[in-house]
């Protein structure tokens, strides 16, 4: 996890006293600088640096933040498996390098090194010590991904992201508001059968942008993707496709759309 994005560690937490974080890193430096921003947020912290000192541990732990790559052959989640196992109610949180694959089978949640900074970590385990008697949570690694390249982009722009056949691989909030469907609608579905008024040329845009790589750039349609829509009569979007490199190393594209000026 990198820990360098200025976080705000703030004081104790009081209300979180008592809850038990088990971290397990094999690397001292990591597992030192964790220790210490849990501790100060009001956590008590039950620091291993092997899967065998975690198992000495797991009847003490109220969530677990494990490291999936460990020394000497070990993987985090062979400890996820075992805690899951003794203690099913456990939360589990996994820190990875890897968008090799989809995290959530007995970890509750994935966070991405490289991508997830120290507050994610913090907020994450709020949510979990809220919620440690709940069901499991799953985050896949690949939405996190998408995610940060769209809070990258901006919170006032729609943005979506396909791949080369049209299959989207994530909306945030504000295009899925306006496309009226929840955000966890539209993986995995085409657009294009989805919403057949991109026919009217879109498709031939979200097709060619990964192929040939070229930005596509369009303030001269009235509505976003020509969709019909009453209120936006009097709006001009500014629309950006580009190309992007997918989890997979595919090329695919992300579609993004703000307003450029409203005719009062």
């Amino acid at each position: 996890m990198t820990d360098s994005a200025s976080p705000n560690f703030g004081p104790a937490r009081h209300d979180l006293a008592g809850i038990r974080v088990l971290l397990l890193d094999d690397q001292p430096e990591n597992l030192h600088l964790r220790s210490v921003i849990l501790r100060q947020n009001g956590y008590d912290v039950l620091a291993s640096s092997s899967i065998d000192e975690a198992i000495r541990y797991f009847d003490q732990t109220d969530i677990a933040v494990l490291d999936y790559h460990l020394g000497a052959g070990e993987f985090g989640t062979e400890a996820a498996a075992l805690l899951r196992r003794r203690r099913p109610h456990i939360p589990i949180i996994i820190l990875s390098a890897t968008l090799e694959r989809s995290f959530g089978g007995v970890e509750d949640m994935h966070l991405l090194k490289g991508f997830s900074s120290i507050n994610d970590l913090l907020s994450a385990l709020k949510l979990l010590a809220e919620k440690r008697n709940g069901a499991p949570m799953v985050m896949d690694a690949r939405d996190f991904f998408y995610s940060r390249i769209a809070q990258a982009i901006g919170a006032d722009v729609l943005v979506q992201i396909f791949d080369d056949r049209g299959t989207w691989l994530y909306c945030n909030d504000l295009a899925s508001n306006y496309l009226r469907h929840a955000r966890e609608w539209f993986p995995g579905r085409c657009i294009f059968d989805e919403i057949p008024e991109l026919l009217r040329g879109w498709q031939e845009v979200l097709l060619s942008v990964p192929r040939t790589r070229v930005t596509y750039i369009d303030r001269t349609r009235r509505g976003l993707l020509t969709v019909d829509r009453t209120e936006d009569e009097e709006v001009t979007w500014s629309v950006l496709a580009f190309p992007i490199t997918l989890h997979d190393s595919r090329t695919g594209v992300v579609l993004t759309a703000r307003t450029l000026t409203a005719t009062m």
